[in-house]
Order: structure tokens, then C-alpha cells, then sequence
């Protein structure tokens, strides 16, 4: 066997890149899945665009390669190419579905168009020498495929370890080169032993030895700060969701009482949330806080306002005016530097940012912040986790002993209630939707639901009435509309199939103890085509 890839440096505390796989997009719908697939099992991966060269792999160390799937055709004349060169480096490459027959294809196997089609879930055959990857798995087992070409011959060099009904190579390997490949998608649910079958190509063939743990994203993200912020002083925007707070804490673990955090009420948060943020964020962490009531001034500047687009403009706008009055206090007898951002990885990748977390990009995401931050802002970002995705956040939340009201929150809007009103803001339907609201999130944490659901919006449809009969009485009320779904990164997302016996409590209960509410309907669209918010 070749030399293994370096093992993870000892000497590496947020000074140097940690050992990484990178992830090659080929436009596959779940390349962001098979980089938190790969952090499962305890490697850090990063996702990089199909045109990056040779040279510029190879410049960034990579312990292996992951080639993802994607919907072109191999040979389409416009399709992405692997240039063979990659596989003279002697890095670890595997290839999954597109990636499978691109990898093929440069190293001089066959792939025919052959009209041979696999969409979704399908038989794998494993043959008599099922390789590494497969060796003790069920000699028959469900994978998901999503294929029209097919890889005919292997290159030279290969064992053919699978096939199915249709297709004679559905997986191959060379482990002398530590080259490997197959034609489903290891990274999704629907394939079982997919996460198995990863692992073992980044331990057993790869050679990786696993280091990307909770502990140490903490110990390296926080040397990382300190080396950023220095002696200076650094305000962060917190919000009560997790990734704010979950930044925040990891900056306070770096530079203590030199943190200042600035809670903005803006009147447009759910039930408790302004005591939750104030109480259990500052005893778990012990940090500064600065909270600013600003309720009236954002409903008077939304007085009037129903187009959905102008009411986000008119809250971000707002925010940041506070944001910067609030900041002006904190640093009138110091300078603040630094401003502390929960920006994810997720958003680095969708905004085309810089990978990494010693990356120097500044990303901000304007489409989950409240508007965005102004072109000419004085702070340099601190981004601790912009490397991470959302469970990792989680799970570092944990490890820094926030509660679990924090970080098990569902995700919330920053412009808040506010574009869950369909309609004009007002005092009195946001007092209608934070009960409706209350309500339906108590019932489905008594349920035990709150695990398997990604959120639960709900909406007050305020320009909407509705006809109904409450104590023999005719009303006229509003309706508002239960949005559960699931995901795992809210890119896509399928409505939560909800047992009826919650839904008929929740529905229950808000019709008799929100009077305004007579109607309560339940929205079953996926994403795409709709969105999870409304507005």
C-alpha cells in the first residue's frame, strides 16, 4: 500500500487547516449531505467548485477527494470533467454517482448511454469479492440511485465489487491507489450501510485517522479567536437562536468580560423569548449583556406596511439603526473592533464565500440576518462558526453547557413574527399570533415531537377572515395556517407527517383560548416549491 496521508498534526490549535476532505461539486443536490456525512465520521470536509484545478487541490493538502454526484450526462459536451491528472497525485479519490462515471471515464473505463435508468431505491449485488467498502454488509441490501448512464467496463486496475438488476458496475475499487467508487448515493437515509460504506473508505482505505470532534472544533475555534481579536474588544448581535448564541459563547470563552453582547427586542419575538435570552444565556455563559426595548419604534415604522419585501427592508433598516445606537453606548469609553457573526458553513457555500476556519472571506448573510449590515461597517467580522454546520453548532453548544432551551431551539427568522403576519403589523395581531404560537409549541414538546420536526411556523393569515360558529355564535375570525416540516439544512424540506390526535389539540386549544382565531389549517408543500416562511 502506498504511504498514508499525514495524521492529524498534533501541534494544530486554529493556526493551521485541519486535516480535510474535499468534496468536488459537480451540481449535486446533496454535496453539502456527503461533507456532513464526512464530518459524521469525524473528518473535516469542504465542499469546492467542479472548474478548481489540479494544482489548486493539491495546494491545499487534502487527506482525499470525494467526487459528488450531479444531474449531467458524461457525455454531454458542456458536462464537468475530472482531469485525469488528479488521479497521478496520489491523493485518496472516491467517486459517487456522476463522480463514479466521471472517475471511470479519465481513467479509461466505459460509460455508456446506454438508456439504463435507476431512480430511487434499488437492490445492490454485492459480488464474491465485495472489497473493502462492502465487505460483511448484507450480500443484497437497498441503496438509492439516481442515474441515467451507466459504467460498463471498469479501468484497469479495478474489482468490480456490486452490481444490480440493470447495472453490471455499481461499485469498484483499486486499493493499492486508494481509488474507489460507486453508483448510489452512500450519503442519503435510503441507503442503510451508506454511512458505513464512507467510513470505511475514509479509514480503511483512505487512512485517515478521524479527529474532527466537539472538542477539538472548540479548543481550535477558540485559539482562532484569540489570535483574531487579540487584546481588543469585540459586540455581537445575539438573538436567542442558536447560532448566535453559540458564537457568542465560544468568544467569550476566548476573550472573557471583552465581549459585549446586544440583545434588540424589537417586539416581534415569540412568548418569553426577551426572558429566556436574558436569563439563560447569561447564567450559562456568564457574559455581558445589553438589552434594548425597541418595540414601539419598529411598530411605527411598520405602521401600515403589507408587502412582505418592504416590511424585511423596513426591519433590517430599523435593527441596524438600533444595532448602531446600541453599539455607540457599549464603546463610548472604548474602542470596539470586532463584530461577532453566527455566519454557518451552509451560508459560506450558498453565497460563494471562502471555506475554511481560517479563512479571511467576510460573508454576510443578508438572507438570515434582518436585512443584512450596511457596505461601509466599521468592525472586522468574527465568524467562529462559519465552518460548521448546524448540528455541529449544536452539539458545541452543548459541550459549552448551554441550555438545551437554547440549543435545541428551532430555527427563527431574524425579522421575526413579522413575516408571519400576512398583512400589517400591529400590537394586537402580534399578541393573537405569539399565543396561537405558544400554543402549538406546547403541545408539541408535551408530545415529544420537538426531535422530529425541523420548526414549526405558525402564521396568521391577518387579512384573511374566516366564517365559523363558537357558543352558537356566528364569528368572523382570522385562520392561521401549522407549517411543520423536516430537514436537515433547510435547503430542502417535506412537511412533518404530524399525528392527528396533536393536531387536533393544538387546533383545539387555539380555537378555544385565542378568541380572534376560528379557523386553524395545516400547510402539507414541500421546499420546493414553497418555502418554509411564508413571507
Amino acid at each position: 500500500m502506498p504511504e498514508r496521508p499525514p495524521e492529524y498534526p498534533p501541534e494544530y490549535r486554529g493556526s493551521v487547516q485541519p486535516p480535510t476532505v474535499l468534496v468536488v461539486d459537480y451540481g449535486a443536490q446533496y454535496a453539502q449531505l456527503i461533507a456532513r456525512r464526512v464530518r459524521e465520521a469525524q473528518v473535516y470536509s469542504e465542499i469546492i467548485p467542479a472548474d478548481t484545478s489540479v494544482a489548486d487541490i493539491v495546494a491545499r493538502n487534502p487527506v482525499a477527494v470525494i467526487l459528488s454526484g450531479g444531474p449531467a450526462s458524461v457525455y454531454a459536451e458542456d458536462a464537468p470533467r475530472v482531469d485525469p491528472e488528479l488521479f497521478e497525485t496520489g491523493i485518496p479519490i472516491l467517486g459517487l454517482c456522476y463522480g463514479f462515471q466521471a472517475m471511470a471515464q479519465a481513467l479509461g473505463g466505459e460509460v455508456a448511454p446506454d438508456g439504463t435508468r435507476e431512480y430511487g431505491r434499488t437492490e445492490l449485488r454485492l459480488t464474491g469479492t465485495a472489497g473493502v467498502l462492502h465487505a460483511g454488509l448484507p450480500s443484497r441490501h437497498p441503496v438509492w440511485m439516481s442515474h441515467g448512464d451507466s459504467v460498463v467496463r471498469a479501468p484497469a486496475g479495478f474489482t468490480v465489487t456490486a452490481s444490480s438488476d440493470r447495472v453490471a458496475v455499481a461499485a469498484f475499487e483499486d486499493t493499492e491507489r486508494r481509488l474507489a467508487g460507486v453508483q448510489y448515493h452512500p450519503e442519503v437515509g435510503h441507503s442503510p450501510h451508506g454511512q458505513e460504506v464512507l467510513r470505511r473508505y475514509l479509514r480503511e482505505v483512505a487512512g485517515i485517522t478521524p479527529s474532527w470532534t466537539t472538542a477539538s472544533i472548540i479548543d481550535e475555534t477558540v485559539a482562532a479567536v484569540r489570535a483574531q481579536i487579540g487584546t481588543g474588544r469585540a459586540i455581537c448581535g445575539l438573538s436567542g437562536g442558536v447560532d448566535s448564541a453559540v458564537a457568542a459563547a465560544l468568544v467569550h470563552r476566548a476573550i472573557g468580560d471583552r465581549l459585549t453582547c446586544v440583545f434588540v427586542d424589537h417586539g416581534l419575538l415569540r412568548a418569553g423569548e426577551r426572558a429566556q435570552v436574558e436569563h439563560d444565556f447569561v447564567a450559562a455563559t456568564g457574559a455581558t449583556l445589553h438589552t434594548v426595548d425597541a418595540e414601539k419604534r419598529f411598530l411605527d415604522a411598520l405602521a401600515g406596511v403589507t408587502d412582505p419585501e418592504q416590511k424585511r427592508k423596513i426591519i433590517g433598516r430599523e435593527f441596524i439603526r438600533v444595532f448602531e445606537a446600541a453599539t455607540a453606548e457599549v464603546a463610548a469609553e472604548e474602542t470596539v473592533g470586532f463584530l461577532v457573526q453566527g455566519t454557518l458553513y451552509p451560508d459560506v457555500v450558498e453565497s460563494g464565500g471562502g471555506s475554511g476556519p481560517g479563512s479571511t472571506t467576510a460573508t454576510i448573510k443578508s438572507h438570515h440576518n434582518v436585512g443584512g449590515l450596511p457596505d461601509d461597517i466599521e468592525f472586522e467580522l468574527v465568524e467562529p462558526l462559519r465552518a460548521l454546520f448546524k448540528d455541529e453548532v449544536r452539539r458545541v453548544g452543548i459541550e459549552l453547557g448551554l441550555p438545551e432551551t437554547i440549543v435545541a431551539r428551532q430555527p427563527f427568522p431574524g425579522p421575526g413574527l413579522g413575516i408571519r403576519i400576512i398583512g400589517e403589523v400591529t400590537a394586537d395581531r402580534l399578541e393573537i399570533l405569539r399565543a396561537a404560537d405558544a400554543i402549538a409549541r406546547e403541545e408539541l414538546t408535551a408530545a415529544g415531537l420537538d426531535g422530529t420536526i425541523w420548526q414549526c411556523p405558525v402564521v396568521l393569515l391577518a387579512d384573511v377572515r374566516s366564517v365559523g360558529v363558537q357558543g352558537d355564535a356566528r364569528t368572523y375570525g382570522h385562520p392561521v395556517v401549522l407549517r411543520p416540516v423536516s430537514s436537515e439544512d433547510a435547503m430542502t424540506a417535506d412537511w412533518t407527517r404530524l399525528p392527528y390526535d396533536v393536531l387536533e389539540r393544538i387546533s383545539t386549544r387555539i380555537t378555544n383560548e385565542v378568541a380572534e382565531v376560528n379557523r386553524v389549517v395545516l400547510d402539507v408543500t414541500s421546499k420546493p416549491p414553497g418555502t418554509i416562511e411564508w413571507e
